[in-house]
């Protein structure tokens, strides 16, 4: 049944024209030089002009507005991900790393693992149920429709668009769930014929049949091939489904619930490089020689298990995003505090299934190449992780800063000292405030932060006046987030705009085929905060070849970060901009708390 609290949120306005178009001029303010910058202002000020082509694509978004249940989104989701042919490992999945659980040994894998999967089940059947209390921010309910969306559902590739297939809502909902290990896949039945769920304790010898069942063999690795361009995956996607039992194993993987990865461990070093292994483990798989054939990068929720206590999430982000799984990871987290409730019925299980494939010459091939390829995408991304131990939201909060705030600050300010130069930025916010809502982009860097940059390094600026700058950037990113909550954030409409036109079968307008529009959306920095209640660290690809991802979930005395780069750009550094940003944070906490 669906969740009945989406009346209560409101539909997504469209944002006022004039006020997008004000927004985008003063954002490309600090990237671009004066001449560059007029001439824009031109193009833009001719695209806004009463009666003029802005006005008539609005009208039509507006229209739009009126007739779908949220203007942007389905858009959205289709420009962002399901036309996006880059592979989603890296560039597109997101993984959460959490903190290692306290074992060494497959025994203890199998417990939790069988532990973890009673969460996820506990959890749904409080989606089903109703149960799920309605998640409020800043006061304002937010819509619940992505959480039924997260079960049973799979990303498909298609020859030049990807679409997503959902079983969860059908009558005859999947009852299953996937379990790799070894690099095969195995169905198995995670609900009694009662329709009662199983019991960790049955799910445990579930999984020790499976283990048995798995010892290392020479299996190509399937799941390999989801890792692949979408294209090329489309085509061997078609080959390998003209095969009845391949269709029938791809389809048991696809409407499975959720899938779980039983990785064999991680090659354990130095306890530093560990947190960044780990990170990286969950987001790939670490390559073709370790555990990413037990990957399915299609589907929408992965839960990843290592022999070695490390474990975290891989998620689709057509489905899904952010704040819903961390949710969910709250939720798993709390139930394994718990000591398992029931015992287990004495009832013989069905052996799980294990799923087969016909492979023939050619997609042995398309496992070839695909290996090779995520191979040298593995080995071209540099992940690094650290914790920030210094301090936490609590100091900005002393000092009435917003911690994300304060956070996008130093990382402008950090990268600046790398690269001597600013650059476009997106932070993420939520939309789901809005029926039906996703995100939308916060955009830095600001005029305020570029006076605030400049000063900082300048020892003839006292340094009451380099505070001074820093609170006036910090608040006017502030005010850049809560314009974007109120939906009034400029990027998703100046793209809705665009698409409008496409739709209405117009040429292109003017302001998008600048090049200033070229670079305002050449994303160097890709940033998200992902603020869970747990020592959590969030982890994927930078958006361009030149640029960084950088994560991070800000705790009350410290703070998590992930940073990612490709080692084949030689101007980006995930290690040096690591080492500027701690520097950089220091010598913040310094500016608000001299010491004496």
């Amino acid at each position: 049944t669906d969740v009945c609290c989406f009346s209560s949120v409101p539909s997504q306005p469209v944002p006022p024209l004039a006020l997008t178009l004000q927004g985008y001029l003063r954002a490309l303010e600090p990237l671009l030089p004066p001449e560059e910058l007029s001439h824009t202002r031109r193009m833009v000020q001719e695209f806004g002009r009463p009666g003029g082509l802005g006005a008539k694509l609005q009208e039509g978004l507006e229209r739009r507005a009126r007739h779908t249940k949220n203007w942007i989104s389905d858009w959205w989701v289709q420009w962002a991900y399901l036309e996006s042919r880059q592979p989603l490992p890296v560039h597109s999945n997101p993984a959460i790393s959490l903190p290692r659980r306290d074992y060494n040994d497959w025994r203890s894998q199998l417990v939790f693992a069988s532990k973890l999967i009673a969460a996820v089940l506990d959890f749904k059947a409080k989606i089903n149920s109703g149960q799920l209390p309605v998640e409020y921010m800043r006061g304002k309910p937010l819509c619940m429709e992505l959480y039924p969306l997260l079960f049973s559902s799979c990303r498909i590739p298609g020859p030049k668009h990807d679409y997503i297939s959902r079983h969860g809502r059908s009558r005859r909902s999947p009852t299953h769930i996937t379990v790799v290990r070894n690099y095969q896949f195995f169905q198995l039945e995670v609900y009694n014929s009662d329709g009662s769920r199983m019991t960790e304790s049955q799910i445990h010898s579930q999984l020790l049949r499976i283990r048995s069942q798995s010892w290392k063999t020479d299996k190509e690795p399937m799941g390999i091939l989801t890792s692949e361009h979408r294209h090329t995956w489309g085509q061997a996607y078609n080959r390998l489904l003209r095969d009845k039992l391949n269709k029938e194993s791809v389809r048991l993987i696809e409407t499975g619930l959720f899938s779980v990865c039983l990785d064999s461990p991680v090659m354990r070093i130095s306890d530093e490089k560990y947190a960044s292994r780990k990170a990286a483990q969950i987001l790939h798989g670490g390559g073709t020689f370790s555990n990413s054939g037990n990957r399915w990068f299609d589907k929408t929720l992965q839960f990843v298990v290592g022999e070695d206590g490390s474990w975290g999430i891989l998620y689709e982000q057509a489905t899904a995003e952010g704040p819903p799984i961390a949710t969910l990871l709250d939720h798993i987290l709390d139930y394994c505090e718990k000591p398992d409730p029931k015992r287990a019925p004495l009832v013989p299980l069905p052996m799980p299934k294990k799923l087969y494939f016909h492979i023939d010459r050619e997609i042995k091939r398309d496992i070839e190449h695909a290996k090779q390829n995520l191979d040298i995408l593995i080995n071209d991304l540099d992940v690094n992780v650290f914790n920030f131990t210094e301090f936490g939201k609590e100091l900005p909060k002393k000092h009435n800063l917003s911690p994300n705030s304060f956070i996008q600050v130093a990382l402008q300010l950090a990268y600046y000292r790398v690269h001597n130069d600013v650059c476009p930025a997106c932070d993420i916010a939520s939309q789901r405030m809005f029926r039906g809502g996703r995100t939308e982009y916060i955009r830095s860097p600001m005029n305020q932060t570029l006076r605030f940059i400049q000063a900082f390094d300048n020892p003839s600026v006292s340094r009451e006046a380099k505070l001074q700058l820093f609170r006036e950037a910090v608040d006017a990113y502030a005010a850049l987030t809560a314009q974007a909550l109120k939906g009034h954030g400029i990027d998703h409409h100046l793209l809705g705009l665009k698409l409008q036109a496409i739709e209405e079968g117009l040429s292109i307008p003017k302001i998008f085929m600048d090049t200033a529009y070229g670079l305002a959306t050449h994303w160097k920095l890709r940033t998200g905060q992902v603020p869970a209640n747990t020592d959590s660290v969030m982890c994927f690809g930078p958006l361009v070849p030149d640029g960084y991802a950088i994560c991070y979930n800000p705790q009350a005395d410290h703070v998590h970060f992930s940073i990612t780069a490709f080692n084949c750009c030689e101007e980006t550094n995930a290690e040096t901009l690591a080492v500027t940003l701690k520097e950089t944070l220091y010598q913040l906490q310094e500016l608000l708390q001299p010491a004496v």
